[in-house]
């Protein structure tokens, strides 16, 4: 990932409402959520959710699909996960106690999906 790519990335997830969204997301995993249910679950105008889902779209953290009368978003786990081994990339500098923490936190991430809101199921 270039650096320019990363900046595009944090500056969209640097807003509560889009980091809220991003965040809702990750955790409902592929099946993605309607944009109508996404409004209702951070509590924020329809207006305002699209204007957030545009600038992650755009920064291509999320991706859309029509199902029916409805747009299903979904988090793009490649940008995610682009984004975070950028981030983390010369994290250790020779000392991994250094990103043990991190590396722990990863382990348990990979093998213990997030339950889904059951305002969602």
């Amino acid at each position: 990932m270039e650096i320019q790519s990363a900046v595009v990335n944090l500056s969209a997830l640097a807003h509560e409402g889009r980091l809220s969204i991003y965040r809702l997301l990750v955790t409902a995993g592929p099946r993605g959520v309607a944009a109508g249910d996404i409004a209702r679950h951070v509590s924020s105008p329809p207006s305002t959710t699209t204007a957030n889902l545009h600038i992650l779209s755009q920064a291509g953290l999320v991706a859309s699909r029509r199902d029916g009368r409805s747009i299903i978003y979904t988090a793009n786990y490649a940008a995610m996960s682009a984004l975070l081994a950028f981030l983390m990339q010369d994290c250790c500098a020779g000392r991994p106690e250094i990103c043990a923490p991190l590396n722990a936190l990863a382990a348990v991430a990979a093998c213990c999906p997030s339950p889904v809101p059951e305002s969602l199921s």
